[in-house]
């Protein structure tokens, strides 16, 4: 089928973020003095807006803890992120970005990242950064796996649901994917595996960034 519109997850899906990501959380976790989550912990949360990822990750903490390991979490990636070289798509995601803009499809991003944040990565990728032509992240939206912000990006483009694709690798990718009535191909090098992506109603997972391009460019 050739689609219109591609709608990608950022981390996990595009960009290699999930360990600086993990890392952040559990710095935060350990400067406001709670037990300091697992990889596993943090990256089950990795898709959602930050304030929905900390209610599920840390269920127990009140409203000012809460809001404590949220601020933390935010100063805790921005000195990553100002320490290290910017994360990196993973291999052959730029190549495969540029072959479905040059045969005329749209792309879009939706993310549980922030707006500000989206833009500061979207910034350290230039070549890549006109390809997408819509973008929509937690913080101005409704977070996974709630499907408005799948909708307001058909809405914004003008493509109906039969027409679109979202890319990810996460199950709130898949379940907004399936409330929104769009197709659902995931990914299986992001947070969550083959097997739980399949479960929350991903018509396919790819294996491989190539065959993800594979199918994405055929599809065009």
């Amino acid at each position: 089928m050739r689609y219109s519109l591609v709608v990608f997850d950022w981390d996990g899906t595009l960009m290699n973020s999930v360990p600086r990501i993990v890392k952040a959380m559990q710095w935060a976790a350990r400067d406001i003095g709670i037990d300091v989550f697992s990889d596993r912990q943090v990256r089950d949360i990795i898709g959602l807006g930050l304030p929905e990822a900390i209610a599920m990750l840390a269920p127990t903490l009140n409203a000012h803890q809460a809001d404590q390991l949220r601020q933390r979490y935010v100063v805790r990636f921005g000195e990553i992120a100002a320490n290290e070289a910017a994360d990196r798509f993973f291999d052959g995601i730029d190549t495969m970005l540029a072959a479905l803009s040059e045969q005329g499809v749209r792309l879009a991003i939706a993310t549980g990242k922030g707006m500000p944040g989206l833009k500061r990565a979207l910034a350290a990728h230039p070549a890549q950064q006109p390809l997408f032509s819509a973008l929509k992240s937690a913080d101005i939206t409704r977070s996974k796996p709630d499907p408005l912000m799948l909708q307001q990006l058909l809405d914004e483009t003008g493509v109906a649901p039969a027409e679109a694709v979202m890319v990810g690798d996460s199950m709130y990718d898949m379940q907004m994917a399936v409330r929104a009535g769009t197709a659902a191909i995931g990914v299986s090098w992001g947070v969550h595996g083959s097997g739980q992506l399949l479960e929350n109603g991903v018509q396919r997972v790819a294996g491989t960034p190539e065959e993800l391009s594979a199918w994405l460019t055929a599809s065009a």
